[in-house]
């Protein structure tokens, strides 16, 4: 079995999709994430823009190997909002993604059937409105070598056609190299048996 090594996820937030339901409004809104302080950001930015509405209630995904995950009801009844917010990421197969719906009660209550439907339906519509891109997993490298071995690492970057992502040229020279997980092991050990060149996982 070949191991996985792309990931799908969204490259910019979508404006918020309306989805309404016996008066109940329910705004949604997907971001592409990095971490949990992303998450804070933009709930945080979502509060003060819908600062009326009566729930903001969310899932989000991070990872690809380490998958972690969080959905958060929000104060509505147990599981009725934020697991069918997160089985459309996971129906959707994207990661490193939060979605946020906010509720506006309209005065009928929707039952949790209605709930559910009315959350998952937004989330969604949110995901359906954002660009899905597959990225490459990819694993970074540092290589770190004397300045007289130079065009000996540089021949190997380029014949490899591999990114560098920073570089500090010194005496001592370090190459941050950042190369997709199915080529990360032949790359690894191409530096690593060369004399005088060390290359570490960042």
């Amino acid at each position: 079995m070949i191991e996985k090594d792309t990931y799908k996820t969204i490259d910019a937030a979508t404006e918020g999709v309306l989805f309404k339901d016996r008066n109940s409004k329910f705004f949604g809104y997907a971001y592409p994430i990095k971490s949990e302080d992303d998450v804070k950001h933009y709930l945080t930015l979502l509060k003060k823009e819908h600062h009326a509405a009566r729930h903001w209630c969310y899932a989000y995904q991070l990872g690809t190997d380490d998958v972690s995950y969080r959905a958060n009801d929000d104060g509505e009844p147990n599981n009725s909002a934020g697991m069918p917010i997160y089985g459309q990421i996971q129906s959707f197969e994207v990661t490193n993604i939060l979605i946020v719906v906010v509720r506006y009660f309209g005065g009928v209550k929707l039952g949790v059937g209605g709930l559910i439907n009315a959350y998952r339906t937004t989330a969604q519509l949110a995901i359906e409105a954002s660009n899905i891109l597959e990225k490459t997993i990819n694993i970074d490298y540092v290589i770190m070598f004397d300045y007289k071995n130079m065009n000996t690492v540089m021949r190997i970057i380029k014949e490899k056609n591999i990114n560098i992502t920073n570089q500090k040229l010194e005496m001592n020279c370090q190459i941050f190299i950042s190369v997709r997980k199915k080529d990360a092991e032949l790359i690894y050990k191409t530096f690593n048996q060369l004399f005088e060149i060390e290359i570490t996982t960042i």
